[in-house]
């Protein structure tokens, strides 16, 4: 879902040890990340990234068929990540409570805690770059993007409605615009935050929502 919930960097989830050539991967991916989230995907160029990576273009035609792989490779990459770090966060509220809403609450109170400290130097949202250069990227590649967003979507969607089974709700806001907040104040808050220089933009907001679930649920 989230680039608050994105890393800095974007390397892939490793389960062995990585050899040389999976680190100059990574690398080459961490280098087009910062550099498509500052100036766009179609400003990238693969020199740049040869040069900075201190590799040769061969080196990176080794990693990457071409320009249109980078972009897959980058968002696969990115969309891993992100929904382990939101699967864990998860798995920790529910292990926490069975109580749906009180786990929901916990879920909340975690991901403040960790976008808090995720958003000091975090360049910026990716899902906001591939919607809005879409031009720049191939159809397959904006699709694992808009994936990604409704899956998670759909995640906290069924989460709340395990909620209302439980407690009828007090307040009139539909469950879809509950989940659809959640990316709202998450993707939004990225950009607020590197506008006014707050890296608790989104914490901030987080709290405040984890307020008005719990109001909706319980009432006052």
């Amino acid at each position: 879902m989230s680039d608050g919930g994105a890393p800095k960097t974007v390397p892939a989830v490793q389960s062995e040890p990585r050899t040389k050539g999976a680190r100059t991967r990574e690398r080459i991916l961490e280098l087009a990340y910062e550099s498509v989230i500052r100036k766009g995907f179609a400003s990238t160029s693969i020199e740049e990234l040869v040069e900075a990576a201190g590799i040769t273009k061969s080196g990176f035609f080794y990693h990457f068929k071409d320009k249109t792989d980078l972009a897959r490779q980058l968002i696969e990459s990115y969309t891993q990540r992100n929904a382990t770090f939101l699967d864990t966060l998860a798995r920790r509220a529910r292990e926490l409570s069975d109580d749906p809403l009180h786990s929901f609450l916990v879920f909340l109170k975690l991901y403040a805690e960790e976008m808090e400290e995720m958003t000091v130097g975090h360049p910026g949202c990716m899902v906001a770059t591939v919607t809005f250069q879409d031009q720049s990227w191939d159809r397959g590649v904006r699709q694992l993007v808009i994936d990604q967003v409704t899956d998670w979507r759909g995640t906290f969607l069924d989460w709340l409605e395990e909620i209302a089974a439980v407690y009828p709700p007090k307040g009139k806001a539909s469950l879809d615009d509950l989940a659809d907040a959640i990316l709202a104040f998450t993707y939004g808050g990225m950009t607020i935050a590197r506008a006014l220089g707050d890296a608790k933009t989104i914490s901030r907001q987080t709290m405040m929502f984890r307020e008005t679930v719990r109001l909706h649920f319980l009432g006052a």
